[in-house]
């Protein structure tokens, strides 16, 4: 057995990869011919001679001129981790491990390669079985040695991302990740209707109102695949492909059906020398949004002037975007930019809600121990409508108006803190200011107050929640857009429970539940709605 030295992504430097071995006896001379055991042992010496690629050419040809032995696949599966094909990798790994004689060695092989790949937990699993046979003491003393450093870097994570941050993955030069997600969910509340009966003060004949609130059953469906060229040592070039959608199975609360597509193409360049790590990422996006514009009350499709607007909320989505990130071992910062333009369905007989979006954004974080940060976000964005009159100050549209034209500010701080290992919590606040730049009378100040926790109560199971509660102070704005009902009040409050269970290795089972509640004395846009879903969710490995 050979034993070497292998960086994992600047992070995890002493970790041994048990190399090749030479098991002579596995191949009985002459069993698959001189011209596959030269090659096989040449293989072999090119490896010892750290020429990975030349080893890997020489492991190819001797399958191809028909050995097809455990030893193998466990001599390729190591050249390629030495090489930094890591899916390569582990799809050799697993064709050795069933081979009684490689199974331990593989076993810990599988867990190095797991770790360089990003993938925490399945690097435990493997490691955790190789520390746990009784057939090599060596080999568990290392596994226990691995499991240990690992746990150790893990804690040196940035908390907010320990299991949600995009895997920094050493890929092979074409990759393909598939992820879909399907399940069933019940929503207490489809057309998020006010509870209670109100009198609509919009209506000159200030109706009264009786709102259905309505409960159903749907199916939610999330799709992610992403394609990426590794064109050169630390640029690809990448395509991906979004679905997410909920589909209601009650022929009457179809209208309550919504769904998105997302379709970018861009490059992404990831570099890391010891703890500084560089990250740039730039792409362009088409996305389609389907959504009808239903009465709430009732859930009807609106129509106006004797005109179906029910397709007025649908729309596309287009532009470029662009994010930087740098960070070293205690300091990050970033920034980033956004324009769009979205294009709505053109009702004719009511305004369109085109418009033009731009963003630019920086944040800083600042780790001031292992299991502590705080990070810092600022940005402002703006939101220029074409179709759409501005607002007078009391409360009406005319048709002369400028188009509606909103700039915003915001700021926002959040504090992390591990309390274990497998545990951490934190809390946030975000302030935004809107600004309307015709009179100003929807300018309103948010403050958003939000706290989330994670913790992973086995290497199968994750459970992570969040909570925010947002209020809003309108400078202007009427509740019912009429001066009679008072300046307009609204706070929102949101809460979200996770709960994942790796069923397998790519198998999972998704449990979550979903809160929001809208309080406001504009009774029109009052309501209170939770969700529950069960999923099963698949993804590549």
């Amino acid at each position: 057995m050979f034993e070497s030295r292998q960086s994992n992504r600047g992070r995890c430097k002493h970790l041994f990869v048990a190399g090749l071995i030479c098991l002579t006896g596995a191949i009985s001379p002459g069993a698959f011919g001189a011209a596959t055991d030269e090659l096989f042992a040449d293989g072999n010496r090119l490896f010892r001679d750290d020429l990975y690629w030349a080893a890997l050419l020489r492991y190819r040809q001797a399958s191809d001129a028909g050995m097809n032995t455990p030893l193998l696949h466990y001599n390729t599966g190591v050249a390629h981790y030495k090489a930094q094909q890591y899916l390569r990798a582990r799809e050799s790994l697993l064709k050795a491990s069933r081979y009684s004689g490689l199974e331990v060695l593989s076993h810990y092989n599988l867990g190095l390669n797991a770790w360089a790949l990003g993938q925490t937990n399945e690097a435990l699993r493997w490691l955790r079985r190789a520390r746990d046979q009784e057939r090599s003491r060596k080999i568990s003393k290392l596994a226990r040695k691995a499991m240990e450093r690992i746990r150790a870097e893990t804690t040196t994570e940035d908390t907010v991302v320990v299991r949600a941050k995009a895997e920094e993955v050493r890929k092979d030069i074409f990759d393909f990740t598939l992820r879909a997600r399907v399940g069933g969910a019940i929503d207490s509340n489809v057309f998020r209707s006010p509870l209670d009966p109100y009198v609509d003060l919009a209506d000159a004949t200030q109706p009264l109102v009786t709102p259905e609130v309505q409960e159903g059953f749907y199916i939610p469906v999330n799709i992610d695949a992403k394609y990426a060229v590794q064109s050169f040592e630390h640029e690809s070039f990448f395509g991906t492909y979004r679905f997410g959608g909920r589909f209601y199975q009650d022929e009457a609360l179809k209208n309550g059906d919504e769904y998105s597509h997302e379709i970018s193409f861009g490059t992404e360049y990831k570099r890391q020398k010891d703890t500084r790590k560089r990250r740039v990422f730039s792409a362009f996006t088409f996305a389609q949004h389907d959504e009808l514009y239903i009465d709430r009350d009732d859930g009807i499709g609106r129509i106006i002037n004797n005109v179906d607007i029910t397709e007025r909320f649908n729309y596309v989505r287009y532009g470029p975007e662009f994010t930087f990130q740098q960070s070293f071992n205690r300091l990050a910062f970033g920034f980033r930019g956004k324009a769009q333009l979205w294009n709505y369905e053109d009702p004719e007989v009511v305004p369109e809600y085109d418009h033009e979006y731009f963003l630019f954004g920086l944040n800083t974080q600042y780790k001031f121990t292992r299991t502590s940060l705080v990070r810092v976000t600022a940005s402002v964005y703006k939101r220029r409508f074409g179709d759409r009159p501005s607002f007078e100050l009391d409360g009406t549209q005319l048709a002369g108006s400028p188009e509606v034209d909103y700039n915003y500010i915001e700021a926002g701080v959040t504090a992390r803190q591990r309390v274990t290992r497998y545990f951490w919590f934190g809390v946030n606040f975000v302030r935004t200011d809107r600004e309307d730049k015709h009179l100003g009378y929807n300018n309103y100040i948010r403050n958003t107050y939000g706290a989330d926790l994670h913790w992973q109560p086995s290497n199968r199971l994750d459970i992570s929640a969040s909570g925010s509660f947002s209020v809003y102070d309108y400078e202007n704005a009427f509740a019912f857009q009429n001066p009679l009902a008072g300046r307009k009040t609204l706070e929102r409050s949101r809460g979200r429970l996770n709960a994942t269970f790796d069923m397998t290795r790519s198998l999972s089972l998704v449990a979550e539940y979903r809160y929001d509640d809208v309080q406001t004395n504009d009774a029109r846009l009052a309501y209170e709605r939770s969700q529950i879903s069960l999923a099963i969710r698949w993804q590549s490995r």
